[in-house]
């Protein structure tokens, strides 16, 4: 496999449609927030990354891709030790491709073509192999399904404060009040604030962000026992009812639908 640049300014003005870098990060690596002139797939082919836009968050479990437009600023954590797959997308190469920020599960044809296309030059030409495969991706990722893996984000600094508290520790109880020193706000302030910038209620914003994480716990197999305790419920069975509540399936049947090929399931509350 011939070596190729791990910097990603390499990799923004090749006259090709489609360039794949490989890349190994540590647990805990963040890479601060910025912007490139072309798409992104960001795929995560082990580890589990929290990309952040201005608005929102997503938690991308071993196996999924985050499709990010050019230009949106963003910035990225791993969880623990990830290695990516980052395809650079010249912008309206394809007509079907997301115009807005989605989490998809690759099929294994996918797989496949960003793996063969490592194989190839960067700076392919127009009849070889690597621009067919090329193209290939590009119609796989527009026929991908998307999975609703994202948490919206305000945008006043006082509640922003809060929320990245909790992002930071899902399993933690605090009520709005206990979080107003950190916020610097009053919790009816607070509440208010939920209401106008995350479209919901703090209690509902912190329990999505809790099932995203517990459905990463359980693809890296813990236990329904410990993801409830990591959740801040009392039992598995209390658990499973409220995510069912949510989302309308249990745990098991959704983990049963992201491991599918080719398959996803549209996780968006009931």
């Amino acid at each position: 496999m011939p070596r190729r640049s791990t910097q990603p300014d390499d990799y923004q003005d090749l006259p090709v449609a489609v360039a794949v870098m490989q890349k190994y990060f540590p647990t805990a690596h963040v890479i601060a927030p910025h912007d490139h002139r072309r798409d992104q797939l960001l795929y995560a082919v082990s580890g589990t990354m929290r990309i952040r836009t201005d608005t929102h968050s997503w938690i991308v479990p071993p196996e999924r891709a985050l499709y990010m437009p050019h230009r949106m600023v963003h910035s990225v954590s791993m969880r623990n030790p990830v290695e990516m797959r980052t395809l650079y997308i010249e912008p309206r190469s394809h007509p079907r491709l997301p115009a807005t920020c989605v989490v998809i599960t690759p099929s294994a044809l996918l797989k496949e073509l960003i793996s063969a296309l490592l194989g190839e030059p960067l700076n392919y030409a127009q009849f070889d192999r690597g621009n067919w495969l090329g193209k290939l991706i590009l119609d796989e990722i527009s026929r991908s399904k998307l999975l609703d893996f994202s948490i919206p984000m305000p945008s006043d600094p006082r509640l922003l404060r809060a929320c990245e508290h909790v992002l930071e520790n899902p399993g933690m109880g605090s009520s709005l009040g206990e979080l107003s020193d950190i916020a610097a706000a009053s919790e009816r302030t607070l509440a208010r604030l939920c209401e106008s910038e995350l479209g919901m209620g703090f209690s509902a914003w912190r329990q999505q962000v809790r099932f995203q994480y517990a459905l990463e716990d359980l693809a890296r197999g813990v236990s329904i026992n410990e993801v409830a305790r990591l959740c801040g419920y009392a039992s598995p069975s209390a658990f499973t009812a409220a995510f069912r509540k949510n989302f309308g399936l249990t745990p098991s049947r959704i983990l049963k639908s992201l491991s599918a090929t080719g398959s996803a399931t549209t996780l968006a509350p009931t």
